[in-house]
This record gives structure tokens, sequence and C-alpha cells, in this order.
């Protein structure tokens, strides 16, 4: 079997091993008061060009934002995103689970626009009954989207404008970063990014580490009571160090962009291997997902030889799948996918 159901099927990049296996019989202070992650932080906040930012080292995506997102609001507030995001669609409630509202945009291509939520926060308040209601608080949103699309660098800086208008944090959702900042066509950099949000995390979990994500407050006043927020929410690691030492690692010598730059290449090789085989592409994704729109009976089909992963059905007989590919996917694999078809 050929396997592209999601890009964290793998362990991690060998030179994060290496690097685990090295310190293993070290002793470190715990809950992230260790020197790796201390160094994994400055060389974070280096590559962000954010010497004044807070670095924090959380486990998974779901955990992230379900934290980062309580940390931010106020009881009676929630949380604008479009409607496929993942806090929307993927986390089964978790942000909701936390006393928090989803407030969903309809978007195109996973996207909202600047229009759409300046639109969307002044007509809450032009409701004379908006005290009665969910206030937007903040504004979430990730990059790469669900569907593997992209931001700007002028769509973000507008976004984080709305929000600034609005004094609500901008919150991005970096789990597959790395395949955002190495797509073929980006404008986007990592300081870009940083410079265009309040609070970001660079994701390790799905970009070569074990697990991990690093969690970035570029505004560092909404940083305040976080480490105690994260234990409240079991989100905080006894053995932080794991998680320190691997971005250090990704985070010395550009790993992080380097190693992401396979999963760029291997899935566009299978954007065009399928389209020359005359598959139906749902959307044109620069990124590490990529989306086809097949009957049902070629689904049984392909089940046969590949995973994938399902996305919606956009009518009785077809299904919309995505292939998926990561820092650690071999062009054989990619090759082998495209021969059976």
């Amino acid at each position: 079997m050929l396997h592209f159901e999601s890009d964290y099927m793998e362990g991690c990049h060998p030179a994060i091993l290496k690097k685990l296996e090295e310190i293993n019989y070290e002793k470190n202070t715990g809950y992230g008061f260790d020197k790796y992650c201390a160094s994994a932080a400055e060389k974070i906040k280096a590559a962000c060009g954010k010497p004044d930012a807070k670095v924090h080292f959380l486990i998974g995506g779901t955990q992230t934002n379900s934290t980062v997102i309580r940390a931010l609001l106020r009881p009676s507030f929630g949380v604008v995103c479009v409607d496929t995001g993942h806090i929307a669609w993927h986390e089964a409630g978790a942000i909701e689970a936390s006393g928090h509202k989803v407030l969903p945009i309809t978007g195109v291509d996973g996207k909202i626009t600047a229009e759409q939520l300046d639109t969307y926060v002044r007509m809450f308040y032009k409701d004379e009954n908006w005290e009665h209601e969910v206030r937007p608080g903040m504004v979430y949103i990730s990059h790469p989207t669900e569907w593997g699309t992209l931001y700007s660098k002028k769509e973000l800086q507008d976004l984080h404008a709305v929000c600034q208008k609005y004094k609500i944090p901008f919150f991005i959702d970096g789990a597959r970063l790395g395949y955002g900042l190495a797509a073929y066509d980006t404008d986007v950099t990592l300081q870009d990014l940083a410079d265009c949000c309040d609070v970001f995390y660079i994701g390790g979990t799905k970009v070569g580490a074990l697990l991990g994500e690093a969690v970035v407050f570029t505004d560092p006043s909404l940083e305040q009571d976080f480490f105690t927020i994260r234990k409240m929410s079991g989100a905080v690691l006894a053995k932080s160090w794991i998680i320190g030492v691997q971005f250090d690692v990704l985070f010395t010598d550009d790993n992080y962009l380097k190693i992401s730059k396979n999963a760029i290449d291997t899935a566009m090789a299978i954007k065009k291997g399928l389209l020359a085989k005359g598959l139906d592409m749902y959307l044109d994704s620069p990124t590490n997902q990529q989306f086809f729109t097949v009957t049902d009976e070629e689904v049984k089909r392909i089940q046969t030889f590949a995973g994938y992963g399902f996305m919606t059905k956009p009518n009785e007989t077809h299904s919309v799948i995505r292939f998926c590919t990561s820092w650690a996917t071999a062009m054989s694999d990619v090759d082998a996918l495209i021969s059976h078809f």
C-alpha cells in the first residue's frame, strides 16, 4: 500500500532523532525552563525578526488552538473563522468545550477576506441587541488553509488591519506552516507572517518533529498568564525539553524550510501526474495537499492500492479525496501512485 493519508505518518527527521539520542541521559529542567527550549526560542525569535516575542512549546495542534483561544478570549467572547477552518470543522468542538463559541464566515477556497471580516464585525455592532450576543473577540485563520490554499502577504496585512481597527487579536494556525513558506509562488516569509498577526504557531508535528508546536506571541502583552492557563488546560508537558530540542534542530541552518521543500516537490509531481491522467482537480492548491474529485466507484479502486484523506461529497456519486505529502515522502511512491491511474 502507498500512504498519502496525512503529513504526520512518519516519525521525525533523522537530525532530530540523532540529537534526542545524544542527550537521552542528560538531566533537564522540566516544564519548558530548560536550555533547549531557551535556545530554540531565541532561534525562532531571530528567524521571525521579533526579538521581544514570547515563545511557548505545546504538544499538538488542537491543544494549541484551544489553549491560545481560551487564553485570549474573555468569557462572553467568541472566535471568528472561515466556515471550513480547522477549529470549526475538524476539532470535535474543542473550542466550544472551553466555553467559547466559534463564529464562522463563509469563505472561498478556505479563506476569508478583509472585506468580509470588516463587514461581519461592523454589522455585529450595528445590531442594537449586540450586548445579548457572543462578541467577536478574536480572529483565527490557518496558513495553509484546510484546503491547502495560501494567503498573500497583502491579504494577511489587510486582515490584520481590520483586527487592529476593532482591537481584536489576530491568531494564525501554522500547523503546516513550513509547507506554506516553501510553496513555489508564495510571497509570504516567516518574518512577513510574524509582522501580520498578534500570535501564531509554527507546526512541528506535521513538519519533521515527533510532536510539538511552537506558539509565538508577537504581541508580548497577550502572553500574560499564558503558562498558568496552559497548566490549567493540561497543555504543559513535564518533559518540554523534548519539544524544545526538536525546534532547536529545526531552526538550525534553516532546516525547517529546507525539509519542507520535499513536500512541495512531491505534491506538485502528484498534481502534474494525475492531471495528465485525466483526473479532475477540486481546487488548485500550491501546497502539500492535493484534492481531486473522483467517482465513488473509483474510490473503491483507489482503496486497493493507496491511502488518502476523505474531504467531502459534492454530490451523491462523487467524492473529493486528498493526497497529502510530507517532508519524508519519497518520489518513488509518487511515481507508483501515478502509475496506478
